[in-house]
């Protein structure tokens, strides 16, 4: 039983990760911007996809994996200034439809491109499972995890101890003062979403060895994201971590000690706890976007 419960543990560990990465580029882009992004999950899905096809033409895999995270960086960017900027100074609820249709579009472009089948990334470390405590971890998990590490230490640096990760933030508080002292909103938002774009792709090829990839992969992926993000609270970065691997480690050991059956459910039933508990999130603190 103790093996079992480490086992879970773990498992629950890399699913929190893959969480935690998509919740931080949904943290991300609200904080720089205002707009919650739920087109999000489909940035991780294509950014994989690309990376499969042209490894599978023979490019090599760092470099299949660069042009994978510049090609939906630039997507991100494309996006934002057809759909996003032009409804800039549209409500909140209007912005996040937007992101909806978005969301739609690029699943259709997918299956489109992709179609219905099942692919896959080899490992990037070669070799059989490492034995913790009893339990066995997979090492691509590790490089997850690594990667959610990086990306909290590296967002929370630009944001709290740069004085552009400051003007940024300025720019979702109150647009027009952001503006009265030379920062440009439209600018601003260009930038989060192909950050946030290439981020997506960058978490969608990490996780593509341990989970399979399809052209759908990447609705359920943006359902945990957001949940994992408003449990985190969606201004915190390390919110959104401590959002994803408690979530990840829930639906664990719900799967494995109550019924499989009920791991998708849970997120939603853990998404309306938190909104009628604390609805600013465990580290977050709720504020209104300023045209």
């Amino acid at each position: 039983m103790p093996d079992q419960l480490m086992q879970l543990l773990f498992s629950g560990l890399t699913l929190g990760s893959i969480y935690a990465l998509i919740a931080l580029a949904l943290v991300t882009t609200f904080n720089i911007t205002g707009v919650l992004n739920l087109a999000q999950g489909e940035f991780a899905a294509i950014g994989s996809l690309l990376a499969i096809s042209l490894y599978a033409a023979g490019i090599p895999s760092t470099v299949a994996f660069i042009l994978s995270i510049a090609l939906v960086a630039m997507l991100g960017g494309l996006l934002e200034r057809a759909a996003i900027y032009p409804a800039r100074r549209a409500s909140g609820l209007t912005l996040i439809i937007i992101t909806i249709g978005l969301s739609i579009s690029l699943r259709g472009l997918a299956l489109l491109i992709w179609g219905t089948e099942t692919y896959s990334l080899p490992a990037f470390t070669k070799g059989g499972p490492l034995f913790i405590g009893g339990a066995a971890v997979n090492p691509q998990s590790i490089w997850i995890l690594g990667l959610a590490i990086l990306t909290l230490s590296l967002l929370y640096t630009f944001f709290e101890l740069t004085y552009a990760g400051k003007a940024v933030k300025a720019a979702v508080v109150n647009r027009t003062a952001a503006r009265l002292v030379g920062i440009n909103p439209g600018t601003v938002s260009f930038w989060a979403f192909m950050g946030s774009g290439a981020l997506g792709a960058a978490a969608g090829i990490f996780i593509a060895p341990v989970t399979m990839t399809t052209y759908d992969m990447g609705f359920m992926l943006g359902v945990k994201g957001f949940v994992a993000a408003v449990i985190g609270g969606l201004s915190s970065v390390g919110g959104a971590v401590v959002g994803g691997l408690l979530l990840g480690v829930l639906e664990s050991y719900c799967a494995g000690l109550v019924s499989s059956g009920l791991k998708d459910a849970l997120a939603v039933i853990v998404l309306l706890a938190v909104l009628l508990v604390r609805p600013q999130g465990l580290l977050g603190v709720l504020g209104e976007r300023k045209i």
